[in-house]
């Protein structure tokens, strides 16, 4: 059995099934730098690679969610991971299961989530500081994540959402609760007993505050953006300054 903080993988009771716990953040590795060495993320996709190569004929994969998101670029690589293993594949949200943490979940053939779970789903943002042309190129490879994510709702989900339902929730980042998961296809069945709460609170929190960090970083990027567009007004000092002089400036 090999213990991890936040993802484990045990070897269970039952022959040729895995459970794995995903708890906390999902995160890449850290190939280190001039004063840090690298460092493995007990959740990137890498952890789980390894982790199903050590018992490639498993029949059955459990997943407990209980996890507030992370890195867009890991939870993709291991939805994919996860859609591609032949076993038969249930996940279990132990509590929370947002952002990218709900698109892992989607790769299972059976969701099931206590009553007094919920999952939040929300258009996938990145940090960019950059010129405008960076930053539109960024734009546009955001917008290309977002489409891809979609698509792993849209798959679990079958006839019971539209696409534009799902646009909808996502521009308004939309908490759901099982029953409303349930609706949507998003949730196969309900937990015969109720997950543990105790830590919702802090996870509560700590999701806020991602939201908060994410409509700071947005306002910042559209004043950027509305700066670059703008032409801007001579300035008055520009015109004092005699021309053969500038070029002295330039070559001090």
């Amino acid at each position: 059995m090999i213990h991890k903080r936040m993802w484990e993988r045990k070897q269970s009771a039952s022959p040729g099934t895995l459970d794995f716990y995903i708890y906390g953040d999902v995160e890449s590795d850290d190939p280190g730098g001039w004063f840090s060495d690298p460092k493995e993320s007990e959740t990137s996709a890498n952890a789980l690679r390894d982790a199903l190569a050590q018992q490639p004929n498993a029949q059955q994969i459990n997943l407990y969610i209980n996890s507030y998101g992370g890195s867009v670029f890991e939870g993709t690589a291991i939805y994919n991971q996860l859609r591609r293993h032949p076993a038969h594949k249930t996940a279990y949200i132990d509590g929370f299961a947002c952002s990218i943490a709900s698109v892992i979940a989607m790769a299972a053939d059976e969701i099931v989530m206590p009553r007094n779970a919920m999952m939040m789903i929300h258009n996938m943002w990145m940090d960019a500081v950059a010129n405008a042309d960076e930053l539109r190129k960024a734009a546009e490879v955001l917008d290309k994540i977002n489409a891809a994510g979609r698509e792993a709702y849209l798959a679990k989900a079958g006839d019971k959402l539209s696409p534009e339902q799902l646009v909808e929730m996502l521009n308004r980042e939309t908490w759901l609760t099982a029953e409303e998961c349930m609706q949507y296809g998003l949730a196969d069945r309900y937990a015969d007993k109720g997950a543990d709460m105790s830590q919702a609170a802090e996870i509560l929190k700590t999701a806020n505050g991602q939201l908060a960090q994410q409509l700071a970083a947005r306002v910042s990027l559209s004043a950027q953006m509305r700066a670059l567009q703008e032409p801007q007004p001579p300035d008055p000092k520009e015109k004092t300054i005699n021309p053969i002089l500038k070029l002295f400036e330039r070559s001090m």
